[in-house]
């Protein structure tokens, strides 16, 4: 009889949305016909900006042509969404990024989960708590971690984001090998200065570790003191992988494109000691084991790049964040302590009792979904996360029932 993978029976996290799945169920079976509005799912709402449309139609005509038509592409992206995201992302902020520096992918969630393939597994990691759960369940699955007890895995190290350190970590005292860092923080919102960054950027270099970034969010940073990139500051290139994706950016939830970064001049080593290109072992990886995301879909992505496309993405997540700037101000104005929602689309709110208890009450007696933030790790407790990913009719709805529902 073939054995599975021991580790995966330590998983938890799955039962955050199953949980939130049933409850809403029993719902509707109760209340048939009562209109739900969900606030509490990560996913776009608004279809994908004209210019991407356009372009898709145009490379899927070319498909469709005998002259135009393209098998099996490069596995690291075609070199026009390459060089338009090294220019327009990375080289316009002053960050020494260049194309082929840029992998394409299917989704910044597959990139942060697979990863972690290139590590051993004795390495030391550290997470954010609250945590986007593919951080922690990837390196679960890979035998990092030990036993699941009172919300944490037994071997990790927790970086607690509260209230007392506006929801950024710092460093920790002890040294570790591996650092999950997202900002614009997924769930609770937060944003990290220059100054934050720098500090993680000097603890990488002083305890010879590696950075994973997730700037998945950096499309609705709109104060200009807030980093968009890591490699903006300085010494990042020789410590740091970033994670993007077009999927909020440019609702490409469901048409799935994304990239990382990974630069030449960052150095792991092997057992021996010996330095080695962390470059040209993530080539080796994705061009193994991808097969690259489609024609149509990275000319849909490189029309981001146009200066129609900048605008309709800048309207499409300016909308967003005027649903998170209605949330967050009525949530306040109720007596919620509330973080995010001013350059990121999640509000992180600070509920005082059980997690689970306030979903529930929203659910049954506002009949709006959020998401509890028990389920994102032990420093979640007492909070929900409210997303803004919803048309703004619904959203002020939406704060109307939780008014009601507080007074």
């Amino acid at each position: 009889m073939v054995r599975f993978n021991q580790h995966y029976r330590k998983l938890q996290s799955s039962y955050l949305f199953s949980d939130i799945a049933r409850r809403i169920e029993a719902f509707e079976s109760r209340n048939p016909g009562r209109s739900i509005i969900r606030l509490g799912i990560g996913d776009v709402t608004r279809p994908l900006p004209a210019a991407c449309v356009s372009a898709f139609h145009s490379a899927i005509d070319e498909m469709g042509s005998e002259k135009h038509f393209r098998g099996y592409g490069p596995e690291q992206g075609y070199g026009f969404l390459r060089e338009a995201i090294a220019l327009n992302d990375y080289q316009a902020l002053g960050a020494e990024i260049s194309a082929d520096e840029i992998f394409v992918s299917d989704g910044a969630k597959c990139d942060t989960g697979n990863f972690q393939e290139l590590l051993p597994a004795d390495v030391r990691v550290a997470v954010p708590d609250p945590v986007y759960p593919v951080y922690v369940d990837t390196n679960v699955m890979a035998g990092r971690t030990g036993r699941f007890v009172d919300g944490r895995y037994e071997g990790l190290v927790y970086l607690a984001s509260t209230r007392e350190n506006n929801y950024v970590p710092d460093p920790p005292d002890e040294s570790v090998d591996v650092i999950y860092l997202c900002f614009p923080n997924n769930p609770t919102g937060a944003t990290a200065t220059r100054g934050q960054l720098a500090e993680w950027v000097e603890y990488a270099h002083r305890r010879k570790a590696l950075i994973l970034f997730d700037a998945a969010y950096e499309a609705f940073i709109r104060d200009p003191g807030i980093p968009h990139t890591i490699y903006e500051i300085e010494g990042a290139r020789e410590v740091a992988v970033e994670f993007r994706s077009f999927s909020k950016t440019a609702g490409f939830t469901g048409t799935r494109c994304a990239f990382t970064v990974v630069p030449r001049s960052l150095m792991v080593t092997d057992d021996s000691g010996h330095s080695h290109s962390l470059h040209a072992l993530w080539t080796r990886r994705h061009t193994t084991k991808f097969n690259g995301v489609a024609y149509p879909v990275q000319r849909a992505a490189e029309a981001v790049y146009t200066e129609e496309g900048k605008q309709q993405v800048r309207a499409l997540t300016d909308d967003y964040l005027l649903n998170a700037e209605l949330i967050r101000t009525v949530m306040t104005r109720l007596g919620f302590h509330s973080v995010g929602g001013e350059n990121s689309p999640y509000i992180w709110v600070q509920v005082g009792g059980d997690s689970w208890d306030f979903f529930d009450r929203m659910l049954n007696e506002a009949a709006v979904v959020c998401t509890p933030g028990s389920g994102f790790g032990p420093c979640g407790s007492g909070y929900v996360r409210i997303s803004a990913f919803n048309r703004y009719e619904r959203v002020v709805e939406a704060m109307e029932r939780i008014e009601a529902m507080v007074r």
